[in-house]
């Protein structure tokens, strides 16, 4: 007779459950750490590149002052009106530009960072100098109102080594994600426990084991009455 779909499931779902827990976190690892070496692999590398622009105050001015217009700067490099500038400067869309480029401000300096990134090292170094350049220039328009002077105070250069993870740091993450989602694939299979890695089918053909025989009351009264005999 030949086995029923429904059968051979069954079969199937017996054999996984007959194996032992260190197979089950070794596969599970091993695929882990193949699908994450080969997103490492396939994933091209990026690159940042980053620019950084300094508020100096002017003579009517102080330094709290070129601080909390460094903040506010920050702010406003992103945004459409700067980058709109920086796209004449450079050959990118303004949505990439918005994208791929970032802010930072510090609380203790009044400088902004502008970092870039992009899949090509020298067009992370372009488009991070292209909004520097705008901000500084925009920034510069109102210097007369604001007493505040933005200055580029690093140019971004063209950076050598990618700052995205390489295939062994994918590897090795997915390695661990996949060790710890069949731990607890473990933990949640119906039937299996976690110390013993006998299945749910074990426990249920293990011979149960014999009851205690409980004494009724009548035995229970000879052996108090021979316990006082003896004294």
């Amino acid at each position: 007779m030949t086995d029923t779909p429904t059968r051979r499931r069954h079969l199937s779902v017996a054999r996984l459950r007959k194996l032992p827990s260190w197979s089950v976190l070794a596969t599970g690892t091993v695929a882990g750490g193949l699908i994450g070496g080969a997103y490492g692999m396939l994933t091209p590398p990026t690159y940042t590149a980053t620019s950084y622009v300094i508020a100096v105050p002017a003579p009517k001015s102080d330094s709290n002052s070129a601080l909390g217009f460094a903040q506010a700067y920050g702010r406003v490099a992103t945004q459409p009106a700067v980058l709109a500038a920086a796209q004449e400067q450079v050959d990118v869309p303004v949505e990439t530009l918005q994208r791929s480029v970032q802010a930072a401000t510090s609380p203790d300096a009044p400088m902004v960072a502008l970092s870039a990134t992009s899949s090509r090292p020298y067009l992370a170094s372009e488009m991070a100098n292209a909004v520097s350049r705008a901000l500084t220039r925009q920034a510069n328009a109102a210097k007369d109102s604001t007493h505040v002077q933005l200055v580029q105070f690093s140019r971004a250069v063209k950076p050598t080594e990618p700052t995205s993870a390489s295939s062994a740091v994918t590897a090795l993450v997915g390695a661990s994600a996949g060790g710890l989602l069949s731990g607890l694939a473990l933990l949640a299979w119906p039937g299996r426990t976690g110390r013993t890695g006998r299945t749910g089918d074990d426990e249920e053909t293990a011979p149960a084991a014999p009851a205690a025989a409980v004494p009724g009351p009548a035995a229970a009264a000879d052996a108090r009455r021979g316990k006082r005999g003896k004294r």
